[in-house]
């Protein structure tokens, strides 16, 4: 692999003005596709095999032309200091705004407080349920203003007014911290190469890549059914990896010019070598993100799908356009420990500075890795009990989806859901749709009939409605109002008592009860991802492990390397359980309201975090290995693998913490939480994991941690990572037949 990436940095040095073309024309059909793409219709939330989802379905196929997952809005309505919401002069307000919203054109129904038996037992507050024909992201702009002018109408006649639901949804915003994480990654470049030119070429290749990947993710959005949070997953990782990429074949390209390499040779050799390194990087980190497939969770799928394409891109864009923009910046990207004029003067390639004689200082790098081949034991025992402690909030985990309850107080959702908890109780914002399937049965009303009084007599039940048949009489539906929040575990139990009711109610009377509504999908997907956690773990750690044992030729590295991400990664978690679930620093991090952590998180991070960390793992164990190989001790190994490349892997995960954390100032709360995990996972993983445990481990190993079985050593094929086969192919140089050999190879 080594040889053939040789052959390509050097073709794409070459032949730079045909490269650059090539990405160029790919980032203007992208995003002339986003330009010209419809926009993006509704984003199906759907969990096969869960009983939500099988009683939703049943309800668009019983229920036809009701719009099962159409918009839904609730405007709340309280009535002044002193008043109630009976006095005349408020109720003909009300009234007033429920002829408004009737008449628009996407509306399907409109409940009139009056007659729904929708005003709270103390008169002050009441709300009108609106239904709409399309989804939330289907909703015409003029609709939703409709909606807020008629609630503003009501807010001049002297009413508090709130709106929820998701017919005012809106894409989320990530807020200008994006851009302040992109402003660091920025600084941490030209620190580390102390040029503008070498620094830019990182951040301009990983803008191409997110800009290719994020342009055709929009053109495909409506035809995919792809959701807003989709792209911006797919920026937050793309620019991660694409700026760290870059950033290690860049460095590779400066080391090689400090040895005395011709500037093709240079580009030949870091392709080569740095980026094999890249290549597997790349690999772990889509495994890990196609494996997301495995949950059977659509949505879940596509956005791993998606970030994956944009970790692919991120990839081929590291190994053409930056040997090919480094031949256009020709020498204003200096040799490894030559400044730039940005940050000192510049001297020529193989001149000496004006300093005495005598071995050079070892860098930051080398010390640190000095000390800990010195003192394996005690780094090993600091690091895994200071990750330990950080994992100890985990053992608190609660999951769960967010709803309008985890918004912003600032947010007219948020104030409604409020509202409505004091008017009518906690339960009221998260009710339960039981629908009673008779058709199976020889008495259907008398099976609705039992499925009520066997629902009423559970604890934890305020109110039950009266069945609701459909036009054949063979189904219906009850509505149920917990006593609790939705998000809560008293409600989650009263979920499964239901269920288990039907279960007897089913045995006698031939009738099949399912409980569906957004609280109990938001359960059966928590339920669903916690039974799916451990054979996703399973498959990407050993989808992983199997592909790190080709690239280290080792058993036990690659071990160490999968121990030490289920360390990053439970202390992650920790972390994300104390700041959003304890409210932890809360405040610092705009985490407005505090409760379960998102049902998607732990599996998510498992899966990014573990493609995020195994980065990491190849760049700088690489090194150790390409120096081991060389014939140095295993110590020794570790000294260079640290002097060559902890300088490089410390800006990486800076950048890669700085870009996630951007995100969380992000008005969503799902990309608020994903932001904040990874950006502190990979601060565990990097500084923690990989800057300590991973060396003092392999000190404690010694020559061990390169053991591998003769019989494997024979079977595995030989990729060649650490360019060994560059020896020969660089002395020969680039014959006149080099591209056609390319081709054949």
């Amino acid at each position: 692999m080594a040889t053939f990436l040789y052959k390509l940095g050097r073709l794409a040095f070459r032949r730079r003005h045909f490269v650059a073309l090539i990405w160029v024309a790919l980032l203007t059909l992208a995003g002339v596709g986003a330009a010209s793409a419809p926009p993006a219709g509704n984003s199906s939330f759907s969990i096969p095999g869960t009983e939500a989802q099988k009683a939703f379905d049943l309800l668009e196929q019983r229920f036809p032309g009701q719009s099962a997952d159409g918009a839904t809005a609730r405007v709340v309505f309280k009535a002044p200091a002193g008043e109630k919401m009976t006095d005349a002069g408020n109720k003909a307000a009300v009234e007033k705004t429920v002829e408004e919203l009737a008449d628009g054109s996407e509306v399907a129904s409109v409940a009139d407080p009056y007659k729904g038996d929708a005003v709270s037992k103390d008169g002050t507050i009441a709300y009108a349920s609106v239904k709409y024909d399309v989804s939330g992201m289907e909703l015409e702009e003029s609709t939703k203003d409709a909606l807020e002018d008629a609630a503003q109408q009501a807010r001049d006649a002297g009413l508090t007014v709130e709106i929820g639901g998701d017919a005012l949804q809106a894409v989320p915003e990530t807020g200008a911290t994006e851009v302040i994480g992109i402003a660091v990654a920025a600084v941490v470049l030209v620190i580390t190469f102390g040029s503008l030119v070498a620094a830019g070429l990182p951040l301009l290749t990983a803008l191409i890549g997110v800009g290719i990947g994020v342009s055709s993710i929009t053109a495909l959005a409506s035809a995919l059914e792809l959701g807003s949070t989709t792209s911006i997953l797919a920026m937050m990782i793309g620019l991660a990896v694409g700026i760290d990429y870059a950033l290690f074949i860049v460095s590779r390209y400066r080391a090689e010019l400090a040895e005395g390499r011709e500037r093709e040779e240079a580009a030949g050799r870091a392709v080569g070598t740095a980026g094999s390194a890249v290549v597997f990087a790349g690999l772990t980190v889509v495994i890990a993100l196609v494996g997301l497939a495995v949950v059977n969770i659509p949505m879940l799928t596509k956005m791993g799908i998606a970030a994956a394409g944009t970790v692919a891109i991120a990839v081929l864009i590291a190994l053409t356009m930056i040997p090919a923009l480094l031949g256009y910046a020709g020498r204003r990207v200096k040799p490894a420990g030559a400044k730039g004029r940005l940050l000192g003067r510049s001297r020529k390639n193989g001149e000496k500075p004006d300093a005495p004689a005598g071995p050079p200082k070892a860098n930051l790098g080398t010390r640190w890795a000095s000390f800990v081949v010195r003192r394996p034991l005690a780094v090993l025992l600091l690091g895994v009990i200071g990750l330990g402690a950080a994992a100890v909030p985990a053992a608190s985990l609660e999951l769960g989806l967010p709803d309008d309850g985890s918004q912003p107080t600032s947010t007219t959702q948020r104030r409604a859901y409020d509202l409505l908890s004091e008017g009518f109780g906690p339960g009221f914002n998260g009710p339960l749709m039981v629908v009673v399937d008779a058709k199976g049965s020889d008495a259907p009303k008398d099976a609705f009939t039992d499925v009520e009084q066997q629902i009423k007599g559970l604890d934890g039940v305020v109110a039950v409605t009266p069945p609701q048949p459909n036009k054949g009489g063979d189904t219906a539906t009850i509505t149920v109002v917990p006593d609790s929040k939705p998000s809560s575990v008293q409600t989650e139990d009263l979920v499964h008592a239901i269920r288990d009711a039907g279960g007897d109610i089913e045995a006698k009377t031939g009738a099949e009860t399912l409980v569906t509504g957004s609280t109990a999908m938001n359960i059966d997907v928590s339920e669903k991802l916690n039974d799916a956690l451990v054979p996703y773990l399973v498959l990407v750690v050993g989808l992983a492990f199997l592909l790190l044992i080709v690239v280290f030729r080792s058993i036990l590295v690659p071990l160490k390397a999968a121990l030490g991400f289920l360390l990053s990664v439970m202390a992650a978690l920790g972390a994300v359980v104390a700041v959003f679930q304890w409210g932890w620093l809360s405040g610092l991090m705009g985490v407005e309201e505090t409760g379960p952590v998102m049902s998607m998180m732990p599996i998510f991070m498992v899966g990014v975090v573990f493609g995020l960390a195994m980065d990491y793992e190849v760049f700088l164990v690489t090194r150790m290995r390409e120096a081991y190989v060389h014939g140095e001790k295993p110590n020794q190994a570790i000294v260079t693998g640290f002097k060559h490349g902890a300088r490089v892997v410390t800006a990486a995960a800076v950048i890669m913490m700085a870009v996630f954390a951007g995100f969380i100032g992000s008005s969503e709360s799902m990309v608020k939480m994903i932001g904040f995990g990874l950006a502190i996972a990979v601060f565990f993983d990097a500084f923690v994991v990989r800057m300590a445990i991973v060396p003092a481990v392999l000190a404690l190993l010694g020559k061990r941690a390169w053991w591998l079985p003769k019989w494997l050593d024979r079977a595995l094929p030989n990729v060649d990572v650490e360019g060994e086969g560059l020896r020969t192919a660089g002395e020969r140089g680039a014959g006149p037949d080099e591209d056609r050999e390319l081709v054949r190879t």
